[in-house]
């Protein structure tokens, strides 16, 4: 085999390797932008998650605001009751 030969089969081989790095680099990049894609699917969860918390928060409170304002109407009507009873007796 000629030197010729031997240099033109090294230069194939080498087109070859460059082909494959290409094509190992477009699947890589493919791969880090869908990885920088489910990062910001991540992010936006999270944020919905964190307003979701806080709308659940303020409704505890107002159930608590609510279930105290009904014992106090409880109680006047007991007191109220009280008194209508009073008046008929």
């Amino acid at each position: 085999m000629s030197s010729l030969q031997k240099l033109q089969e090294k230069i194939e081989q080498w087109k070859e390797n460059h082909e494959a790095l290409k094509a190992q680099n477009n699947d890589l990049t493919s791969q880090l932008e869908g990885a920088s894609g489910v990062a910001k699917a991540q992010e936006a969860l999270k944020l919905e998650l964190e307003n979701k918390t806080n709308q659940c928060t303020t409704l505890e409170e107002n159930v608590k605001v609510l279930q105290r304002e009904l014992e106090e109407k409880d109680e006047e009507i007991e007191k109220i009751i009280t008194q209508v009873e009073a008046l008929l007796a």
